[in-house]
């Protein structure tokens, strides 16, 4: 039986490639949450330039710090870390993909009242093609997040779609232009709520974010997760120091050397630019944009 999710809230996801659940986090945890960031932006304020930790926008100077990015903050935060590991945000995850389920990445994606960067449309499966597509990214909304404040959008169904062509001039630059592909902007749908609501979204369905233009923060933490049995393809941008250091990213259930073979559409990530890092820097090397450039 369902630890969390209806029915219903299962069949929309596999059917659409996305569920939102409204107010699922209590406002401790956004505050705790909250109260990092701001200890984060403490520490932006000595950089001239991004490191391992923290991703700045271009538009950073060390007397106005501005992140786009916290990298890997479970690593950084035991706050994250102890959300990571909860059944707040486990529980759903197994709803949709099974009990045995391995990290494979986490990021808080910051866009600042005014400037917020954009993000490209993209599909992460893009990024790192697996032996199956039992991935998914689960989206902690820190603050309300409507339209003016640019929100994850999707477009629903295309995680059953084909793996679109990511790359620019030969290079991986890790998104496209939907019209280039045929989708029809009409069809994207916002992943809108309040602080405190968690989107989940399918590793392969297509997604990005405007820029915010409005007064308000949006800032979003990502976790990101795969079942067990789903391994990483050669070529995939997925860290892999061996089997070791790849059980040690189980969050539940146990590890498995057998892994699932699905018969899906895959791309291989390679070559990568020269200045391969965050997606923000993967993708200025696209030839076009569907949004904007922060100033």
């Amino acid at each position: 039986m369902p630890e969390v999710l209806s029915p219903d809230q299962i069949t929309f996801y596999n059917d659409n490639g996305y569920v939102v659940l409204e107010r699922h986090l209590p406002e401790t945890w956004i505050e705790r949450i909250r109260a990092e960031i701001v200890r984060f932006e403490d520490e932006a304020r000595d950089m001239t330039a991004s490191n391992d930790r923290l991703d700045l926008e271009d538009s950073h100077r060390p007397d106005d710090p501005r992140i786009r990015r916290i990298k890997l903050p479970h690593t950084i935060s035991e706050t994250v870390n102890e959300l990571l590991h909860s059944d707040l945000i486990l529980a759903p995850a197994r709803d949709l993909v099974g009990p045995d389920i391995r990290l494979h990445t986490t990021k808080l994606n910051m866009k600042s009242a005014g400037y917020g960067a954009a993000v490209e449309w993209h599909q992460d499966y893009a990024f790192y093609p697996h032996t199956n597509d039992d991935l998914l990214a689960i989206g902690v909304i820190i603050d309300d997040m409507a339209h003016e404040n640019g929100p994850l959008m999707v477009f629903p169904g295309s995680h059953k779609g084909p793996v679109y062509d990511h790359h620019a001039n030969g290079v991986f630059a890790g998104g496209f232009v939907p019209s280039d592909v045929g989708l029809d902007m009409k069809d994207a749908v916002e992943l809108t709520g309040p602080a405190g609501s968690i989107s989940i979204h399918h590793g392969r369905i297509v997604h990005g974010s405007a820029l915010n233009t409005s007064d308000r923060a949006r800032r979003i933490l990502f976790l990101e997760m795969m079942a067990a049995d789903a391994f990483p393809i050669m070529g995939s941008m997925t860290k892999w120091d061996g089997i070791e250091d790849y059980d040690s990213r189980l969050l539940c259930g146990k590890p498995t050397l057998n892994p699932r073979l699905k018969d899906i559409p895959v791309r291989i990530p390679q070559p990568q630019p020269d200045k391969a890092g965050s997606i923000y820097e993967v993708q200025k090397g696209l030839a076009s944009r569907a949004f904007g450039t922060v100033k």
